[in-house]
């Protein structure tokens, strides 16, 4: 079952890296109305590269990478050793949860326009402690 929710990851991660995180009357760096991490990554890069390669590692790849190398440990193609690596990781990716937190509640906060929050924030929020929840259970069952 374990293996499962992992694989389903793979799966889920992508779906919400285009799924609307938010929807924005006005925001200072996005000319849209709903704001996905990909659509905020395409923004963040014409802005500031240096700041879309952070997001984008932090987004993107720490939680896929994490995904991956669980799903080898998992399925015996991987040494357990790797899972202190795949911890670090998982905390990274949980970083981009608190990027989108702070977003939110600067933009309400200095009363930049309206922010709702839309599925896709629950979507990848979900995906995070998903594969969180995962990784801290995979050492008890020996990777199975």
């Amino acid at each position: 079952m374990l293996r499962l929710a992992n694989l389903a990851l793979l799966v889920l991660f992508p779906v919400s890296w285009f799924a609307p995180l938010l929807r924005a009357g006005f925001l200072p760096f996005f000319d849209l109305d709903a704001i996905s991490v990909v659509s905020g990554l395409q923004a963040l890069w014409e802005k500031d590269v240096a700041l879309a390669l952070l997001v984008t590692f932090l987004a993107i790849f720490a939680p896929y990478l994490k995904t991956i190398g669980l799903a080898l440990v998992q399925f015996d193609l991987a040494s357990p050793r790797l899972l202190p690596a795949l911890g670090i990781l998982g905390k990274l990716a949980m970083a981009d949860i608190f990027l989108i937190a702070i977003y939110i509640v600067l933009a309400k906060g200095v009363g930049v326009g309206r922010v709702e929050t839309g599925w896709g924030l629950y979507l990848f929020t979900f995906c995070v402690l998903a594969s969180l929840a995962t990784s801290h259970l995979t050492p008890r069952e020996g990777g199975h």
